[in-house]
């Protein structure tokens, strides 16, 4: 090598050629200039796995209304960026929704994630989502462990700084539930939940509270698995148990099927229905029928919620889709397409900054149909006033009505 002077330019030849890239790479982009920001020329491309097929498709469905909904109120631009949408069925698969992962992120290169109803689903997502450092919103899967950083025991939190949920957590909904039903419905409560992740996660955080207050689970937990159409073998293990009440976790058409053949076998002369407010969502209420009357559940969300921004959500969404019912479901698309809006407008558009995107959606607040809207900045999950409801006939029309409500919002725990 001369003895001249080596050049800057010289320098880093030569540290590619002698080093390699990848040692060079760090050197190299500290030299280099700060990356340009995203044109508003550039539509900004949300990539989102629903179920349009098997036991949740109605959720995919509503979900998915409920974000057309928002995004046509806009006209589909934010932060001067046109907004494109890439759509994924989920199948109420892991595999198959890994596979359509992998598309949306390398062949569509998409700019942000969402969806995932499926709680088995999300868990598989989660790493690769990480890796990807993909930015995410989670629009149902209330998976307690994805928004948790803690361990206890073999469930370990599986917190990402790139994935946010604006739905719930099973904690949020079944967790109040259980000191609530003890001292207003029965304290003798036998336990019947679809026998998947959230299933027995909300099955196991209402058993928390329900017997820390005094409540006693009548027999051992009836467990069908998820997609049963004929509960004609877990029936009997319910009336066995002797129990006045059965926290049932259902949804979808498991829900719709649950109800109706609960009342057809008997069980309702003898025994309350309590749950998480899916058993009795209006998705599934309207074929339920009189079977559903009398119903305790808990949600972050009812029809007959009061405040304006809801009564405008469930009238334009009737215009919008006529003879669809709206549903928790449809608020949560809702909800999830105004805070990709409203963090879009606040970086102006400028999504080349990640860390600044997602400090932009941390901070997202408004007044959403379920009541005020805001994430925990601990855990990324939203914070949800959780309603108590009951199936009630209202003028013809069964609704659930609301009859209490938790002191205050409820934020899922950091480590639990």
């Amino acid at each position: 090598m001369s003895n001249d002077r080596m050049t800057r330019r010289d320098f880093i030849k030569t540290m590619a050629v002698g080093a390699g890239a990848l040692t060079v790479g760090p050197l190299l982009q500290a030299c280099a200039a700060p990356a340009p920001a995203v044109a508003p020329s550039v539509p900004f491309k949300i990539g989102s796995i629903l179920p349009y097929t098997k036991v949740y498709a109605a959720l995919g469905e509503s979900i998915t209304n409920g974000m057309t909904l928002y995004f046509e109120s806009v006209n589909s631009v934010a932060g001067g960026r046109k907004i494109e949408w890439v759509k994924e069925d989920e199948e109420n698969d892991a595999q198959i929704s890994l596979r359509k992962l992998t598309k949306l992120i390398e062949q569509d290169k998409v700019d942000l994630f969402t969806g995932i109803v499926s709680t088995a689903v999300v868990y598989a997502l989660r790493d690769p989502l990480h890796e990807a450092k993909m930015v995410s919103l989670i629009s149902n899967a209330g998976g307690n462990l994805l928004t948790r950083k803690g361990e206890k025991g073999a469930a370990k939190g599986r917190f990402s700084p790139y994935i946010f949920r604006s739905s719930f957590s099973s904690y949020q909904i079944s967790y109040p539930l259980g000191e609530w039903v003890a001292k207003n419905v029965s304290k003798k409560v036998a336990i019947c939940a679809s026998n998947y992740g959230f299933g027995t996660e909300s099955a196991a955080d209402f058993k928390a509270t329900f017997t820390a207050a005094g409540g006693t689970v009548m027999g051992n937990d009836v467990l069908p698995p998820l997609g049963t159409n004929d509960f004609s073998a877990f029936l009997p293990q319910l009336a066995a148990t002797k129990a006045e009440a059965v926290y049932s976790f259902f949804s979808g058409s498991d829900a719709l099927n649950y109800v109706k053949q609960f009342e057809q076998f008997g069980l309702s002369k003898d025994m309350k229905i309590v749950g998480a407010g899916f058993l009795t969502e209006t998705d599934v209420l309207p074929d339920q029928g009189k079977a559903a009357l009398g119903a305790y559940t808990s949600l972050h969300w009812s029809t007959a919620l009061e405040n304006a921004t809801n009564k405008k959500f469930m009238e334009d969404y009737a215009k919008r889709f006529p003879g669809k019912t709206v549903d928790v479901f449809a608020m949560q698309g809702y909800d999830s397409a105004r805070v990709i809006v409203e963090a879009l407008n606040k970086v102006k558009g400028d999504t080349s900054n990640k860390d600044a995107f997602m400090d932009a959606i941390r901070g997202v607040s408004f007044d959403s149909p379920r009541g005020r809207f805001t994430f925990d900045p601990k855990t990324q999950n939203v914070v949800n006033q959780i309603y108590f409801r009951q199936v009630k006939d209202n003028g013809g029309k069964l609704e659930n009505s609301i009859i209490g409500k938790t002191d205050a919002p409820i934020s899922d725990p950091e480590n639990m």
